[in-house]
């Protein structure tokens, strides 16, 4: 199989490392870490459709990232697209807010299950910190919990200390406990009693560098106990799962209600919107929050969304990922054992974690083997990253999963037969 080279790519990189921070900054660059090595990867792409994407020395990749999220439907999904374009000959970001801004809260609060209320932003970070706002105006209190290894945006108290630019009082209200440890959270409330004001988590564990795990059975009903009792606010940061477990939201599919729900990523398929969910007891301390951007009201993002989660709803979105992904994950789990791989996938099949932890028996605890399959699989088209988890969306075939088998069958074999020097 043809592998690809990046000749263009690593031009504009170079040019790009002038004149803009890092190059590329942020999660889509070089610099977090995952993707590694980075001689494999492409880092600029020129378009997208369905479940690919071309870079701009013309390669074609089939997607598992979906842009980290976003993809949701397929790239350029024609409805979707169809309604953008209908608004923007309209208006888009314009002195007063369009109808659509209520359209949307209607549609969100008659979809999310737990939701009376819906408000609008454009980045996960913009609700998780509205949301930690919110619980706090509404309880009077500021300490707050949150998970060990959860990402929940990169403002200051989402980090820890020693993070470049976080200061001590970024997060000295912050109390971190494992996920899934029901006894940490009931010893922070004891210590900090009528202090907390919210218990923020994703609805699983979805860090980077380690395999994700699910809720045990009862743990988020133990939680949800726990908040109301101590007058706690249960944030739930339903960014990236959002729509791809359950589109009434990720609280209904663990059998559960949050307070507050925090939506963005799959919300419109690409468009820049985020929204807050709440439930009507908190609905005037959300009003009474000072909170709000140039263009959070832009009436385009909005007709996406609004299109995206009526087709979302159509076709079962959560329904259709969860499919395919246990297709592509039992079959990538099948092609690693046909080589001697160990190789582990863990989280929901919508949204998994993948890693090859070692070959023939032997442990490879430093993800030396991971990394070189990811990177064999990037160079013949099949998009993945080393530390991260990959996305399904609603585009991918039969046909597509055909195609990732078959370059990950490759890739294998090519790791096996280098193993040595690989982790030598």
């Amino acid at each position: 199989m043809k592998t690809y080279t990046h000749t263009k790519s690593t031009e504009l990189y170079e040019r790009a490392t002038h004149v803009i921070p890092g190059g590329v900054y942020g999660h889509l660059g070089p610099a977090e870490g995952v993707f590694t090595p980075i001689s494999a990867y492409p880092l600029f792409g020129q378009r997208a459709q369905g479940s690919y994407f071309w870079d701009i020395d013309g390669n074609k990749y089939l997607d598992l990232m979906c842009a980290y999220g976003p993809n949701i439907l397929g790239y350029n999904d024609p409805d979707v697209d169809a309604a953008a374009l209908a608004q923007l000959k309209l208006g888009n970001c314009t002195t007063m807010p369009s109808e659509l801004l209520v359209e949307l809260a209607e549609l969100l609060t008659s979809t999310v299950d737990m939701a009376d209320w819906a408000f609008f932003a454009k980045n996960g970070g913009d609700v998780t910190n509205f949301a930690l706002m919110v619980a706090r105006a509404a309880t009077g209190r500021e300490k707050f919990i949150a998970q060990g290894g959860g990402y929940h945006g990169v403002i200051g108290w989402t980090q820890g200390y020693g993070a470049p630019g976080v200061t001590r009082a970024d997060v000295s209200d912050k109390i971190v406990v494992d996920f899934g440890d029901v006894a940490a959270v009931e010893r922070a409330v004891a210590k900090y009693r009528g202090e907390i004001a919210a218990f923020i988590s994703t609805p699983y564990h979805h860090p980077i560098f380690e395999d994700n795990r699910l809720p045990e059975p009862g743990y988020w009903q133990k939680i949800r106990k726990i908040c109301d009792r101590e007058g706690i606010v249960l944030i739930i940061d339903d960014v990236r799962c959002g729509w791809r477990l359950d589109t009434h939201g990720s609280d209904a599919h663990y059998g559960f209600t949050a307070d507050l729900e925090c939506f963005c990523k799959a919300l419109a398929n690409g468009y820049n919107i985020s929204a807050l969910c709440g439930r009507e007891d908190l609905k005037d301390a959300a009003a009474s929050v000072m909170y709000t951007g140039s263009y959070w009201m832009s009436a385009v993002p909005m007709a996406a969304a609004i299109a995206c989660i009526k087709k979302m709803n159509e076709i079962n979105s959560a329904r259709y990922c969860t499919e395919m992904g246990i297709k592509l994950t039992d079959g990538l789990k099948n092609v690693a054992a046909e080589h001697g791989f160990d190789f582990h996938v863990s989280g929901e099949p919508s949204m998994f974690f993948m890693r090859t932890a070692g070959l023939d028996g032997k442990a490879d605890p430093n993800f030396l083997l991971h990394q070189a399959f990811v990177s064999e699989c990037v160079k013949r088209g099949l998009f993945m990253v080393n530390h991260h988890n990959h996305f399904i969306n609603c585009s991918l075939t039969d046909a597509d999963i055909d195609f990732a088998l078959t370059v990950a069958d490759e890739a294998f074999q090519i790791v096996r037969s280098r193993a040595k020097k690989i982790l030598s």
